[in-house]
């Protein structure tokens, strides 16, 4: 449990606050929206995006002022913060793109659409949005910042909604597919999710234009537990 004065981060760290939401605001727009995604690496499953409004002001007390970015919490505080964002925020939006979408678009395109649907699902329309990374949004006024999910709060926030998010969605492909150990790797390619695809080829959420996906579907070993083994050697990443 995320306790108040938690030494949870380290000393002198940079942590997210409101000032680039404050910044935006002057500039005359009300509603600012933070924009993330997780997944853009896996080699199986979705890219999740996560949209979040916070209040204009957060007191002082609140457990949102530890809201970081998701790759640096680990997983029980990254749910308990889920929660809380849920409850506490004005709004939150998630989106995502399939692995056939990605295929087909590529990942970069596939990440902006799966940000795009999360900002449309907001239950309020956002007047501006900031977003994790260097490209920025379209039909919407917005702005990228690089390394935003370490400096801005909203930014922080959907990173953790689309993470949590994420990661449930793929202990719910590991009861479907157990063998390639999706409740441990996320759909990444460690080791043991290689190995799983030298033995079994891919399975339906695997994203065919990856390189170690792409070169045991091109062996024709399209489905879990049947098909020709692929040589180690063909297994390296892209």
């Amino acid at each position: 449990m995320l306790k108040r004065g938690a030494r949870l981060f380290a000393m002198g760290e940079r942590v997210p606050d409101l000032l680039q939401e404050k910044r935006i605001r002057r500039l005359g727009y009300g509603i600012i929206a933070g924009v993330d995604e997780a997944g853009r690496g896996p080699l199986a499953g979705p890219v999740v995006a996560g949209a979040v409004v916070l209040p204009d002001w957060i007191r002082k007390g609140s457990k949102l002022w530890m809201v970081r970015d998701s790759k640096k919490l680990k997983a029980e505080a990254r749910e308990e913060l889920f929660e809380l964002i849920l409850k506490e925020a004005v709004a939150v939006g998630v989106g995502e793109a399939d692995e056939r979408e990605i295929d087909r678009h590529n990942i970069l395109q596939a990440s902006l659409m799966a940000m795009e649907r999360a900002v449309e699902a907001l239950s309020v329309a956002p007047d501006f949005c900031l977003v994790d990374g260097i490209h920025s949004l379209k039909g919407i006024p917005s702005q990228a910042i690089t390394k935003g999910d370490v400096i801005c709060l909203s930014i922080a926030s959907a990173s953790i909604v689309a993470k949590v998010t994420r990661d449930r969605k793929m202990l719910e492909y590991h009861r479907l597919y157990p063998q390639y150990q999706f409740e441990k790797n996320k759909g990444y390619g460690t080791k043991a999710h290689q190995e799983a695809l030298l033995n079994y080829g891919p399975c339906e959420i695997h994203r065919r234009s990856f390189g170690p996906v792409r070169l045991c579907a091109a062996r024709s070993v399209c489905a879990p537990g049947i098909g020709t083994k692929v040589p180690r050697a063909m297994m390296k990443r892209d």
